[in-house]
């Protein structure tokens, strides 16, 4: 019988490839059509995904007794599904039970059950479009694109830099060494890829599958038994994703414990439950800094990959398109209502205006022109609500409320027409100055902006610098003509770990990132202490052992 790995070996080599050409490559179609994932995927993922509501979640031979879960969606409504009720201790004897069978099954095995599960949850991307949706309040085009074929990327991703990193070390070796005097020592050599331990998964309300990913595989394909904890507010979209994962390992005669789904109720600390436990040996965490300081304090000697909050900015010095440039930060603050990790949050401005291809425009111009093409982009509702999607929280609710007295309003939020029922608002543009008020410099999550006024350029790309390195950042836009000035901001933010975006105009946003060619993050500012994805974030979740014995 073929492996699962040599099935999908052309998948994985091509996945290798591309992480070393860095171009663009993707295995998963981001388009939502139904040529592609056939004429009815439409329809049967809005089905699959009604068929979980109301009802008990059934994952076959999981721990636990009883069912929890009180997932509401943004858009309105109870999903009522039931998922399993299993303590960290069960959830943990589980899966330290499947710790030793799974890393016998040895390199290929793994890579073969992560590959093979990647191609079945794209085939199911409409369902999971549905679950991300229904849960975060992603808009359908972003929930189907980010929750199902870019996060399967990510995950893919992981795999063949997991691939690559253990494939670097020979199985066995025939060494030699002359000795002297005619004489040789000769030894036969083998070595092993030992996982670390068991995996522990921390998800996150906004992008559960997106996030989410990256870890999950990375730990999968490297031996390692994972134990998947979704926020409470986002559980099903995880619970699929375990659920076909479980549905592999089972077929090819593994334990499906080795993958295994950890959900709770809102106010829980289940979390808490695992870090710090001595059988957890990697946690992949993403969320606030609070928590995430919390995490790292207490995970003992597990290694944490985390990326928590940060302060993301824009450094306007001037353009060559001004209604582009306008047009395109507008989109990026409003996309997703701004609760995305890679959002601009604080805009520099000179105080004195810039020079643009339209003349020359002061603070409370170039301030308004963006605060008008949110508006034009939102001018349609059913665009508007395509774009805004709605609020994952109700703590953004509040937050927007409160941060109207940060500043002077440019552009007051407010409801998305039509979408009655959901949690819904558009952009908060305000107008700060950075010589009396700081208040851009904390992360609002959520669809708020600030336009600061600054001394020049040069004053708030060195605010900017300075702001990623003391909070973080995990992007960063710059538009300006001067090439001593934008190589000054590529020196500036590299120095600090904050990836960079020049000029940009047109359908490409500094929100986004391509799987195989952009990292997500560094691991070099306040913001992350890993990156999506590189080989430190797959390379440490293993050791190699060696096994020497004298040759015959």
């Amino acid at each position: 019988m073929t492996s699962l790995f040599e099935t999908h070996r052309d998948l994985l080599d091509k996945a290798v490839a591309a992480t070393r050409s860095r171009d663009y490559w993707s295995a998963f179609p981001e388009m939502p059509s139904g040529k592609i994932y056939g004429e009815t995927a439409k329809a049967d993922g809005q089905a699959a995904y009604e068929s979980y509501l109301g009802q008990p979640f059934d994952l076959a031979g999981h721990p636990g007794a009883g069912t929890v879960g009180e997932e509401v969606s943004p858009y309105g409504g109870a999903l009522a599904v039931g998922y399993p009720a299993a303590s960290a201790d069960s959830l943990i004897a589980a899966a330290k039970a499947a710790t030793a069978p799974w890393a016998a099954a040895g390199p290929q095995a793994w890579v073969g059950v992560c590959l093979e599960a990647l191609k079945r949850l794209n085939a199911r991307s409409f369902e999971i479009a549905n679950a991300v949706m229904k849960t975060t309040g992603q808009g359908f085009p972003m929930a189907f694109q980010a929750g199902g074929p870019h996060a399967q990327d990510r995950g893919l991703e992981a795999v063949a830099y997991a691939w690559e990193a253990m494939s670097r070390t020979p199985a066995t070796a025939s060494w030699s060494k002359p000795a002297g005097k005619g004489t040789t020592i000769a030894m036969e050599k083998r070595w092993r890829v030992v996982p670390r331990g068991i995996g522990l998964v921390i998800g996150c309300n906004t992008f559960p599958t997106w996030n989410s990913y990256p870890g999950l595989f990375a730990s999968l394909a490297t031996g390692n038994p994972v134990i998947v904890k979704p926020h409470p507010s986002a559980i099903l979209p995880l619970a699929v994703t375990v659920r076909v994962i479980r549905e592999v390992l089972a077929e090819q005669g593994l334990d499906p414990n080795a993958v295994l789904l950890a959900a709770e109720a809102p106010g829980g600390t289940l979390a808490k439950s695992f870090v710090g436990n001595p059988e957890i040996a990697l946690i992949d965490y993403t969320g606030s800094s609070t928590f995430g300081a919390w995490v790292r304090a207490n995970a003992g000697s597990a290694a944490v990959f985390s990326e928590e909050a940060g302060v993301n900015p824009a450094v306007i010095a001037g353009t060559d398109n001004f209604r582009g440039m306008c047009a395109n930060l507008a989109f990026s603050l409003a996309l997703y209502s701004g609760q995305m990790c890679t959002a601009p949050q604080a805009l520099y401005v000179p105080r004195g205006g810039i020079e643009t291809d339209d003349g020359h425009k002061s603070f409370d111009e170039v301030a308004g022109a963006i605060a008008a093409s949110i508006d034009r982009l939102l001018s349609d509702p059913g665009r508007a609500a395509a774009v805004c999607g709605a609020l994952a929280s109700e703590d953004t609710v509040k937050r927007i409320a409160a941060a109207g007295a940060l500043g002077r309003v440019v552009r007051a939020s407010g409801p998305i027409e039509g979408m009655d029922g959901a949690r819904t608002a558009t952009p908060l543009v305000l107008a700060t100055d950075a010589a009396s008020s700081d208040a851009h410099g904390e992360e609002q999550f959520g669809p708020i902006a600030f336009v600061v006024a600054v001394d020049s350029a040069a004053d708030g790309l060195a605010r900017a610098i300075t702001g990623v390195r003391n909070r973080g950042a995990i992007t960063a836009a710059v538009y300006g003509t001067d090439p001593a000035f934008l190589q000054a901001a590529e020196d500036g933010f590299a120095g600090v770990g904050a990836n960079l975006s020049f000029n940009l105009v047109g359908d490409i946003y500094v929100n986004q990132s391509a799987a195989f060619s952009d990292y997500h993050a560094t691991g070099a500012n306040p913001a992350a202490n890993a990156c999506f994805t590189d080989l430190a974030f797959v390379a440490s979740r293993f050791r190699v052992a060696a096994a020497r014995r004298l040759a015959a």
